[in-house]
């Protein structure tokens, strides 16, 4: 619930913010001069950026607790049995080891979506969030039957 909350709030931010910054373009484009418009056009395009950034974001944040809420109703998801430090972050040992086995386990059926979302939260655990997003939106893509399985040779961590 928290993690919505504060979703919520940084769309919310993302959206005032875009406001404020497209009417501030807006004012420089209607001052009329060649210097104001460039400026007041090129302010424009931010939050044009921003709400492309949001859309994506929430359509992959959306994808992936689809294919979560999916695999718990399967009982597909992994246990979170993890070992963790005094402070409760996850023992990197034990990731690493849980990252070994989803990775062999990914690497056997390549072309299994639950394999992926797996091997994902591995990545996620191991504190690899780039791999671990391109992970889970392999797994999206192949939920969706848009993405061929991928060669196990990407799936590396180091």
């Amino acid at each position: 619930m928290r993690d919505r909350l504060v979703l919520a709030l940084l769309s919310g931010a993302l959206l005032v913010y875009s406001g404020l910054v497209g009417h501030r373009g807006v004012l420089l484009v209607a001052e009329g001069t060649w210097v104001a418009v460039s400026l007041g056009l090129a302010v424009l395009v931010l939050p044009l950026l921003g709400a492309w950034f949001l859309w994506r974001s929430l359509r992959f944040v959306l994808a992936a607790n689809r294919l979560a809420r999916e695999l718990d109703a399967e009982g597909g998801l992994a246990v979170d049995d993890l070992a963790r430090t005094p402070s409760g972050r996850i023992d990197r040992a034990a990731a690493d080891e849980a990252f070994a086995a989803r990775r062999a386990e990914a690497e056997a059926r390549p072309e299994d979506w639950r394999c992926w979302f797996r091997l994902a939260v591995a990545y996620r655990d191991a504190g690899d969030t780039p791999r671990a997003r391109r992970a889970m939106q392999h797994a999206i893509g192949l939920r969706a039957g848009r993405v061929p399985a991928a060669s196990p040779g990407r799936m590396s961590r180091g």
